[in-house]
């Protein structure tokens, strides 16, 4: 891994089954609606009917001061378990949802591995590590507590 390589991994615990969850998780275009860090989720091809192929350009306002923008390019879905994306922008590499009932609803765990792809970003990535770490730890705080809230607004 480079200096400007990142593995991170975010585990949700959220008080709904999985079929709701997955729900929310397969609709990413409606993802601004209840994760104030995506601003925009445009779907620039749908994929095929479970929703493999399909491409979302995302922009990100994030909790430090600087927005980014990728594509994530679905390039495989398990029904109920698993959604795994190539993102290309300015982070490149892969993400992977994977849902897991529990006892209280469902366990989502957020595999994310890229690099710092934008030029800008990517000279300061080495001495910024723990400052990107925090960035993304906060965003994905936001997406469970708005995924969370969604959820059981019904």
């Amino acid at each position: 891994m480079s200096r400007a390589d990142f593995h991170l991994l975010t585990t949700w615990d959220v008080p709904a089954p999985p079929e709701r969850v997955w729900i929310e998780l397969m609709r990413p275009q409606d993802w601004p609606a209840w994760w104030p860090a995506v601003t925009r989720a445009d779907v620039l091809d749908p994929g095929d009917a479970a929703g493999v192929g399909s491409r979302i350009r995302f922009e990100w306002k994030t909790a430090l001061p600087y927005r980014m923008a990728f594509d994530i390019l679905t390039t495989r879905v398990e029904p109920l378990a698993l959604i795994e994306g190539r993102a290309s922008g300015t982070l490149d590499g892969t993400g992977r949802w994977r849902l897991a009932a529990t006892r209280g609803g469902t366990r989502v765990t957020y595999d994310w591995t890229v690099t710092v792809a934008a030029p800008g970003l990517r000279l300061v990535a080495p001495l910024a590590r723990r400052a990107f770490t925090w960035n993304h730890d906060a965003v994905m705080r936001q997406g469970h507590q708005g995924l969370v809230t969604r959820l059981r607004r019904g």
